[in-house]
């Protein structure tokens, strides 16, 4: 096993840092930031969520602990296809939110080979959407 690290693009989000976070800390809301042609089998809590990547696993995600306004751990659940840790990063910027997604998991290499790429742009297209998500509140 090695230790897979990704960080997706940093994102400039135009939205104050509380309500950026308020609105991450509450996973029923993370189906919005996916994919929707990619994914199905969507369950979700304020505090857990699942769902079926198309043609691969299922991936579940637990809030693990929170540091207010700044940080929020996630962990893979039981059922991931390898163990994993999230964190999104949040800090004030220009009266916005900056923000991105780092990812930790322990992937065999020939695993690796396989998803690293799709899981960067997953963690891309995220960051974009919360962008997206918050620009259009805006308007």
């Amino acid at each position: 096993m090695s230790k897979t690290i990704i960080d997706s693009n940093k994102v400039a989000v135009e939205a104050g840092i509380q309500e950026v976070f308020a609105y991450l800390t509450d996973f029923n809301n993370i189906k919005e930031l996916l994919p929707q042609d990619k994914i199905s089998d969507w369950e979700s809590d304020k505090d857990f969520c699942s769902f079926k990547v198309q043609n691969a696993a299922t991936i579940p995600l637990k809030k693990e602990a929170v540091n207010e306004f700044d940080k929020i751990d996630i962990v893979s659940g039981d059922k991931a296809p390898f163990p994993f840790t999230l964190q999104i990063h949040l800090s004030e910027k220009d009266g916005g939110t900056e923000g991105y997604i780092h990812f930790e998991g322990d992937i065999n290499m020939f695993l690796k080979m396989m998803v690293e790429k799709p899981l960067e742009n997953l963690f891309n297209y995220m960051a974009h959407k919360l962008q997206e998500k918050f620009a259009n509140a805006q308007k």
